[in-house]
């Protein structure tokens, strides 16, 4: 059966009996219908939550045939509540790019889906909507102080960065003009769009801690510069408070269930190829607060998401994961050994063998935060037992804890020996979890530290509006944000061809974006584009509903 069909089959219990299990009572929630919620933020309890061993789900670089991070933090969590471990998993929201594009939803997989799988992959409860609103309204307001000569901000239109979002992969909006058709139409100037998860305001509701922490990021968005060549924030137009209003609801946690009827809370939606990959802390804190484990994933690679979730989201929060779960396939590692894609499912334990250099990479990469891994090898029906065996030995060699899980196929009962070497792991002792770099050292050498030590670069070139941008940056006053670098989620380097464990290359910086309002820089490499574009095929072309209202197609 399709993922689809499997959730189809099960029959969804009241989200009160769900807000229930978490001690909720269904009088405190805020229910958009009968499966979906929200939980307002002043259940969140600090000593609860500092109490909850959290457990980080991340991956080797990810391929075009999937590693599964999502499916397999879900299976996890399943695994982990049939030990008697109280757990829940919290998830970003899907993003409709993806969704209509080529990676499909983000509800998991098989048998370790979060439910209703329609609903949270299509709109959900409106949050994405919530933050287009909030930041395109800032955009609205400052092409409107642009063409007031009386609103006293004298704004130079050249220096403006601020562009527009809409929750959709379209190329064609990536540069545009605006203004056009005479003076009553506003002051024309080059912009453009972003998809929505890209967005600033996305990275704060997902560090916020509270409304009063929300509206005062909001207020620091850095906009531009007036022809005096002054500084001006979101703050200088008054808009922050109408922002914070759209983002009333939108920063409540959503609450669902998975197949196996446990609580699982989803919120925010951040890319970690082009923002920080992890949901809200907002989320994080409130699973803590109800659980003994709380699971959550990080975007595409260790690289990318744990590496930010470990830098900027827990430096941030002050959070201090017990475990990380290192997600590989079978098939990852063939593609990363140099099979090609038609042919990752045909048995190859040579290609496997060659593929171990990005495990090996990865597993070095954790070792710099000082938490200690479990591989997770995520099973498919084509897998080999001498291709599983290469990995399992591997993992020998180098003394590491690893499981195989079958969370597609057998949801929970598939994870049960991997909750098991979990749990072995987060209670072996305390947390020594410590950050890659300090965020008061300079700009520059927060960049090399995480590209020579992280993605293995020889070097760092700037080009001259990198530059422009470091100088830029310092005359602000914000060289000691950390830095949250966009790269390529296909490799570690940031050239997307580069396979396996690469060495020897150099890393471009092209431009660094200010992110004040969230409080990091984007260093941005290579040709990584914050706007994506659908493929030849998109998978829209295989949606549709019927008469009845019911969904089809979706992934």
């Amino acid at each position: 059966m399709t993922d689809l069909e499997i959730a189809r089959k099960v029959k969804l219990h009241h989200i009160g009996e769900i807000a229930s299990k978490l001690g909720v009572g269904e009088e405190h929630i805020e229910m958009y219908g009968k499966y979906k919620a929200k939980i307002p933020l002043s259940f969140i309890d600090e000593k609860k939550a500092a109490e909850s061993k959290l457990v980080l789900v991340s991956a080797i670089t990810p391929t075009p045939a999937g590693e599964g991070k999502t499916t397999m933090s879900i299976g996890l969590a399943e695994g982990l509540n049939r030990l008697g471990k109280k757990t829940t998993v919290v998830l970003r929201e899907p993003s409709l790019g993806p969704v209509f594009g080529i990676k499909g939803g983000a509800a998991g997989g098989g048998y370790s889906q979060v439910l209703p799988m329609e609903d949270i992959n299509l709109h959900f409860t409106g949050d994405f909507a919530a933050i287009e609103k909030a930041h395109n309204l800032l955009a609205a307001v400052i092409d409107n102080k642009i063409q007031s000569s009386a609103n006293g901000l004298d704004l130079d239109p050249r220096t403006i960065s601020w562009k527009r979002v809409m929750d959709m992969n379209d190329r064609a909006l990536r540069r545009i003009i605006v203004g056009l058709g005479g003076t009553t139409h506003g002051v024309p100037r080059e912009t453009g769009f972003d998809i929505t998860a890209a967005s600033e305001i996305m990275a704060i509701l997902c560090l916020a801690k509270d409304l009063s922490d929300l509206k005062k990021r909001l207020g620091n968005i850095f906009i531009g510069y007036t022809y005096g060549k002054e500084p001006k924030f979101a703050r200088d137009v008054k808009v922050e408070g109408a922002m914070a209003a759209l983002l009333k609801d939108a920063i409540k946690p959503n609450l669902v269930q998975t197949i196996e009827g446990n609580p699982a809370l989803i919120h925010g939606g951040p890319f970690a190829n082009i923002a920080q990959g992890t949901n809200s802390v907002i989320a994080t804190k409130m699973g803590m607060t109800f659980s003994e484990y709380t699971v959550t994933e990080a975007g595409f690679g260790f690289d990318l998401g744990a590496e930010k979730f470990f830098d900027i989201k827990c430096q941030s929060a002050g959070l201090s994961p017990k475990a990380v779960v290192l997600t590989v396939t079978v098939r990852a590692l063939k593609y990363h050994g140099g099979v090609e894609r038609d042919k990752l499912t045909e048995p190859d334990p040579e290609a496997v063998q060659r593929g171990l250099c990005n495990l090996e990479k990865h597993l070095e990469n954790i070792s710099f935060f000082n938490v200690k891994p479990v591989i997770a090898i995520n099973r498919f029906s084509s897998d080999t037992g001498e291709e599983l065996q290469v990995i399992l030995d591997k993992a020998k060699a180098l003394n590491k804890e690893i499981a195989v899980a079958e969370v597609w196929a057998k949801g929970g009962e598939g994870a049960l020996d991997l909750a098991e070497k979990v749990v072995r792991v987060a209670e072996s002792g305390p947390s020594h979890f410590t950050p890659l770099y300090d965020w008061n050292w300079d700009v520059k050498k927060k960049i090399e530290t995480l590209t020579t030590k992280i993605y293995g670069a020889e070097h760092v070139d700037y080009t001259a509006q990198a530059k422009k941008d470091l100088k830029k940056i310092s005359e602000l006053g914000l060289e000691k944000l950390p830095v949250c670098i966009a790269k390529t989620q296909n490799s570690l380097s940031d050239n997307p061809k580069l396979l396996g464990r690469p060495k020897d290359f150099i890393v471009t910086v092209r431009e660094i974006e200010i992110a004040s309002g969230a409080g990091f820089l984007i260093p941005i490499t290579g040709n990584i584009m914050r706007m994506p574009g659908l493929p030849a095929h998109p998978a829209s072309e295989q949606i549709s509903i019927d008469n009845d209202g019911n969904i089809t197609g979706l992934m």
